[in-house]
């Protein structure tokens, strides 16, 4: 019903379901119309006027008010003077207190993520917030290969499983974090000491993966032990996951890119300050990047070249481009900025809208399912109170799979999207800024 349900006490939610029951929530029709929005459905031109019909988890169908047949018995939303645009796709974020591998080693890829993921923590509702409906949670930056990433859907949930999206076989969806360049380089505790050795043990990593992979193909009386980490690198050599690779300098992309061509694997690069510089090189490797326009150079002296043209420059090559908050980095809630500050800088609109909804869906392989409002596909939605690239837009209500999870009418919900740090946390205060 509402996000912030869960949260109430028993007494609380047996009246908001008796409210609900009077026709007060519109999640309880099964066919819902909206209508008189301008519909932004990114991936087909734009509709002034505009009905989105939904149907269950999923859009029946969507078009101009006059094409469209309203079935009888739907729930009809008047939307005038709003915008309806697909939920956001963030392609990089450590919400949900996420971890990966720890201090004992660079290389680490048969952590998984999924293991660490709170699901019921803040920062969960604080996305739901900004309009984001899918995420790609990963661990920090600070290993050559930190672990396995999970591809959520920002569903209202309080286990991993109710939110983890599926790969066909069943499996959860996800892919490989890995990083280089200042980071990485520690030069103790088995860390590299500079980039070359970085290179090199990655390097190593792949054709140990590679001979494993060789071995169980061949059979035979002596199979190898089985070996997680392996596993996941043969995942990453045979296509099954995504290498989802934290790079800035010019030069440790261009390592990334020869590392992508000596091993076949497929890559989005990460950050990637320096983009603009080797934007031929990127676009010639037929990698995908996901970038960042909120964070602060003056925060990390690689990203001191880092120039907002970045989007404008990759689009000119054709290069497949997405943004990503790297929340605690940047607020999820702001996420939707990130496509205005693109135009601004040179990118067109529509790549900028891209950038924020079907392209991040592409990298992560969920573009059938999400990324615009198309027929056929899951009701993930925004409705705004603007143009999408508007500084004063605000989300007024986050749907996901035809469920809204964010209601900023709600005054519960508002704490969410208006809060300072810890705002309509669910626990009590412990000292000064931190939760028990």
């Amino acid at each position: 019903m509402f996000a912030s349900l869960r949260y109430l006490t028993p007494l609380a939610i047996l009246a908001v379901i008796a409210v609900a029951s009077l026709g007060g929530d519109e999640n309880s029709s099964p066919i819902r119309a909206y209508v008189g929005a301008h519909i932004i459905p990114v991936t087909a031109p734009e509709i002034p006027d505009g009905v989105l019909l939904i149907e269950g988890e999923n859009i029946a169908a969507v078009g101009k008010r006059d094409e469209v047949t309203i079935p009888k018995g739907a729930k009809v939303i008047d939307l005038k003077g709003k915008f309806l645009f697909p939920g956001l796709v963030c392609t990089h974020s450590h919400i949900g207190k996420v971890q990966g591998g720890d201090s004992s080693s660079p290389i680490q890829p048969g952590v998984r993520v999924l293991d660490s993921i709170d699901v019921l923590d803040s920062t969960l509702e604080k996305a739901r917030a900004g309009g984001i409906t899918m995420a790609n949670l990963m661990s920090g930056s600070g290993h050559l290969l930190s672990g396995q990433t999970a591809y959520l859907k920002l569903r209202d949930g309080v286990t991993v499983e109710e939110l983890a999206l599926r790969n066909e076989d069943g499996s959860m969806a996800g892919g490989i974090k890995m990083a280089n360049g200042t980071n990485s380089i520690k030069g103790s505790g088995g860390s590299p000491g500079t980039r070359g050795k970085s290179a090199a043990l990655v390097r190593e990593q792949f054709i140990k993966a590679q001979q494993y992979r060789d071995k169980i193909a061949a059979g035979g009386d002596d199979p190898p032990d089985r070996d997680l980490a392996m596993e996941a690198l043969v995942d990453v050599l045979e296509g099954r996951k995504v290498v989802h690779h934290h790079t800035h300098r010019h030069d440790d992309i261009i390592t990334v890119l020869r590392l992508k061509k000596e091993f076949g694997f497929k890559v989005v690069l990460h950050h990637v300050s320096e983009a603009w510089k080797v934007a031929d090189e990127i676009a010639e490797s037929g990698a995908s990047c996901s970038i960042i326009y909120l964070d602060s150079p003056g925060g990390k002296l690689e990203a001191r070249d880092l120039e907002w043209k970045n989007g404008a420059e990759l689009e000119k090559r054709g290069v497949l481009t997405a943004f990503h908050t790297d929340d605690p980095i940047n607020d999820s809630r702001w996420f939707l900025r990130s496509a205005g500050l693109a135009v601004r800088a040179g990118m067109s609109r529509q790549k900028a809208l891209e950038a924020v909804t079907i392209a991040g869906a592409r990298m992560m392989d969920q573009e059938k399912h999400t990324g615009s409002l198309t027929a056929g596909k899951k009701a993930d939605f925004v409705v705004l109170n603007g143009d999408p690239l508007s500084v004063y837009t605000r989300v007024l209500e986050t749907h996901v799979e035809g469920n809204k999870v964010f209601d900023l009418a709600d005054p519960g919900d508002r704490l969410w999207a208006e809060g300072g740090f810890g705002a309509g946390h669910r626990r009590l205060a412990s000292g000064c800024c931190f939760y028990k």
